[in-house]
């Protein structure tokens, strides 16, 4: 359903002041659906108030969890009432992250069923490694007719190798093998901070996870995990919008409550571009002392330079001075911001997986629409550089993954605001 209303941003103001980031969006997605696994309530702290969230604490309701939900703060699970095995249309369509229903519900009741998931159209997202990885560890699993399924009398530890490095296949796989007789052995796993919380999550549970954080991880099953109290990561992804935003207004920002080590490809990136960053223990401040050069930038998987942050950083990018170039090699639709963002004035020419942005002096405000959550921040960012204002259509994909971006940015000194479409 399209948004009823849009997001007001005039540029021209520099970000300044200090701003704490959220939890994080990427564990919360992982995390809740684990507490399924769970054979006592658990409580879930540091949550982010998000519209992801939101959909996974309906979603555990509606397959007979008891949940009571704090939005901003905290989640206490109590799976035990828990009988569903099968998440509704409906609900799937709400968000990617859906899909981690399956890992879970496989590992909690041996049956699972989730229609192909919703969420962000950014290109190709199949479901073939997630299957053979249930498949690895004795589940009949498969995809037909917009239904994903997975069933198995008792799932049995084994070698899953995957053929890609895979964020989504692996943190389902952890769920599904946790409780699985025997150890599973995930083979080019992927490494990203968020596979490590969860990891972390499991094992305060007594989950017999290590080498979580590398790309071989070893999962030795348990039949029981216990009540735990945990609080989620900060956001990797938000702390780097911020810390572009920051850049992209000729601003002077600290950020705290962030992991700074999580941020080393985007400092490398705009310390590259001639911005200030400095790390503390858990800070990181941003200070734009000249122009800002032209960069090539290239996604690639954690620890490389993530693709959350690709749509945000060839926003900045549009206005540094000389040609950038921009390869995106995990999603082939997540340039579309950038045919937006050439209303404002921006040279872009995109060939594939490749953007060519030639820096321009200035954008202009105009009219935009967000098409994922992510082009939505590079949006934002766009406009805090344009002269006058920007109207950004159908903002409610950025409130799936940055919790009340408007608040902090207006924190800063940004002049940002929402009104209802007309």
């Amino acid at each position: 359903m399209p948004s009823t209303d849009r997001m007001l941003v005039t540029g021209g103001h520099a970000l300044e002041g200090q701003v704490r980031v959220s939890g994080g969006k990427n564990t919360a997605v992982a995390v809740i659906p684990a507490t399924l696994l769970c054979d006592e309530p658990c409580t879930i702290e540091n949550l982010p108030d998000i519209e992801d969230v939101h959909a996974l604490a309906d979603i555990l309701k509606d397959l007979g969890a008891k949940v009571d939900y704090i939005p901003g703060k905290s989640m206490v699970v109590d799976p035990r009432p828990a009988e569903g095995t099968s998440v509704s249309y409906k609900n799937a369509q709400r968000l990617r992250a859906s899909y981690y229903l399956l890992g879970a519900l496989l590992g909690r009741c041996g049956k699972a069923q989730v229609p192909t998931p919703g969420g962000c159209d950014i290109g190709t997202r199949p479901v073939d490694q997630h299957l053979k990885g249930f498949q690895a560890i004795g589940a009949d699993a498969g995809e037909i007719g917009g239904l994903i399924t997975a069933e198995c009398n008792q799932l049995t530890g084994g070698d899953v190798f995957f053929d890609i490095v895979t964020v989504g296949a692996t943190v389902n796989v952890i769920l599904a093998a946790v409780k699985a007789r025997g150890t599973t052995v995930i083979y080019n796993a992927a490494k990203e901070p968020h596979i490590v919380d969860l990891a972390n999550f499991l094992n305060s549970m007594g989950a017999k996870i290590k080498g979580a954080g590398t790309d071989i991880i070893r999962i030795r099953g348990v039949q029981h995990l216990h009540k735990t109290t945990y609080a989620v990561i900060p956001d990797q992804i938000e702390t780097g919008t911020l810390m572009i935003a920051a850049a992209a207004t000729g601003g002077d920002i600290i950020i705290n409550g962030c992991i700074p080590t999580h941020m080393d490809a985007l400092s490398a990136k705009l310390l590259e571009m001639g911005v200030k960053v400095t790390d503390y223990d858990d800070a990181i401040r941003v200070h734009v002392v000249g122009p800002r050069r032209a960069i090539n930038v290239k996604t690639q998987v954690y620890p490389g330079f993530p693709t959350d942050l690709q749509q945000p950083m060839s926003a900045l990018l549009t206005t540094a001075k000389g040609t950038s170039i921009v390869t995106e090699t995990i999603f082939e639709q997540r340039f579309r911001h950038l045919d937006e963002i050439r209303r404002m004035g921006a040279h872009v020419r995109v060939m594939d997986r490749t953007a060519i942005i030639e820096g321009v002096p200035e954008l202009y405000g105009a009219p935009m629409t967000a098409t994922d959550l992510r082009a939505g921040a590079a949006l934002i960012i766009a406009g805090l550089m344009g002269r006058g204002v920007t109207e950004i259509y159908e903002p409610g994909y950025i409130d799936r993954g940055y919790e009340h971006i408007e608040d902090k940015l207006r924190s800063l000194g940004a002049v940002i605001e929402r009104e209802p479409i007309a």
